[in-house]
Parts: structure tokens; sequence; C-alpha cells
């Protein structure tokens, strides 16, 4: 990623999503200006967020330690767990998420947000501790984020169930709870599929989208050009014209 490059999508994903359109267009016609079309390109392409993914955004960029306590309880969420564990974790991740939820709305000036932006914002955050792509792309998100699991990788081993002991037909709590845990990750490895697969064909309409906002801003410019140039022609002929009625006139009048 080239400094220019940097630059403007520090500078974009920071600032209020109400100015992301005209300021990327500054930044990629600067890049042009400084002989990089391709950063020019690169630039064009970056996608403007949605409000809840800018609060993210926001709170990212601003306090790198969101990141650091993120990460750290996704990896106490990634090692082997018994059942007390799991209940203490599970509490210190909702209160984390409350946490950052909060101070992101504060330092972004809303302090009491609509509760469906909220719920997108604390969202992205659990989302976070769980998948480590969604992790990567904090401070560049485009859109909130979801994880519809308990919060740990599916791609890491599945926990073999300890076997039962002798003489009991039912399994022991802790056993029940590592055989639904199991289960539990084997749904989520197939939701996390699907995700991806969400995710890439969004990423495509994106694009999509993007080329066809590029190509409707041309012709828009073309048109308006376009128009200006006719509005000049027609006061042109206007000239013309009265240039044309006069010297008639005075021709009518030198042959009387």
């Amino acid at each position: 990623m080239t400094d220019l490059l940097a630059e403007a999508t520090a500078e974009l994903y920071d600032a209020d999503p109400d100015d992301f359109m005209p300021r990327r267009g500054q930044l990629a016609g600067a890049a042009r200006e400084a002989g990089q079309p391709d950063v020019a390109k690169q630039i064009t392409a970056l996608r403007k967020p949605t409000r809840s993914a800018w609060v993210v955004n926001h709170l990212v960029r601003a306090d790198p330690e969101v990141t650091v306590a993120l990460a750290a309880l996704a990896t106490q969420l990634r090692a082997p767990l018994d059942a007390p564990k799991i209940r203490e974790l599970t509490a210190a991740r909702a209160r984390l998420v409350d946490e950052l939820t909060q101070q992101a709305f504060s330092l972004a000036g809303h302090p009491s947000p609509p509760a469906g932006q909220r719920e997108e914002v604390a969202a992205t955050f659990d989302a976070a501790i769980a998948d480590p792509a969604v992790a990567g792309r904090l401070g560049t998100l485009v859109r909130a984020a979801r994880w519809a699991g308990f919060g740990l990788d599916p791609d890491a081993p599945l926990p073999a169930p300890a076997p039962a002991p002798a003489k009991t037909k039912k399994p022991a709590p802790a056993e029940a709870i590592a055989e639904t845990e199991r289960r539990r990750r084997e749904k989520i490895h197939l939701a996390e599929r699907a995700v991806v697969d969400a995710d890439e064909a969004l990423h495509t309409a994106n694009v999509a989208e993007q080329q066809l906002e590029d190509t409707v801003r041309r012709l828009e410019a073309e048109l308006a050009d376009a128009r200006e140039r006719l509005a000049e022609a027609r006061r042109q002929s206007y000239r013309a014209e009265s240039r044309q009625r006069r010297a008639n006139a005075t021709l009518g009048r030198l042959r009387e």
C-alpha cells in the first residue's frame, strides 16, 4: 500500500461518512495530479462505510487498545475451556462488547443512538472477537458485521468428548457441555462458509455498483459540459440572429 493510498484510507474511514464521497474524489484527484493513476483508481474503489461501521472504525483508530482487548479475549476463548471458564469468559465478553459500544458512540458524539444502530455496533465488536477476518478489517469496515456462534474459531480443532463413566447411561455435565459445544462449532463452521460465500457475492455486487457509480458520475459530468456548450451555442445563435436582423434593417433603409 503506497503512502498516498494509506493516508487516503486512514482519512476517509476516520472522517464522517457524510464527507466520504466528495473527499474521496478530492484525494483521487490529488493522486492523479501526483502522477499515480493506479493509486487514484484504488482510492476511487474505496467503499463508503455505513454509519454503524464508521462508529466502530472511528473508535479503533482513536484508541489502539481496543483491538488489543478484543484480541486478548479472543485468545482466551480459543483455549480449551471447562464449564466454569466458559461462563466466566462469556460474561467478560458481554461486558467488553457493552463497554466498547458505549465508548464508540460517546466518541462519535451520539451517546444515545437508535436501538438498531447500537445493536449493529455491538454485534460488530462481538464478531471481531470470534472472527479474525472481521478483527483484521477493524478501522476500514464498510458495514457492520455479525457472528452467530459462541465465539470460538470455527477452524480450530474440535474437542473430543471425554469417555462416559462406567455404568452410567447419561454423560456427566462437563461431557454434555463438551458434546454440545462440539456440535455447536460444527454448525458454526458451516454457517461461516455460508457467510464467506455471501460476503464474496456482496463484494462482487459492490464492485459492480462502484463501477456503475463511476460511469454515472462521468456521464453526468459530460452531460453538464454538453449543456453548458449548448447554452453558449444558443447565446451565439441569438446574437448572430440579432446582428442579421439589424443588418437587414440597415440594408432596407439604404435601398429606400
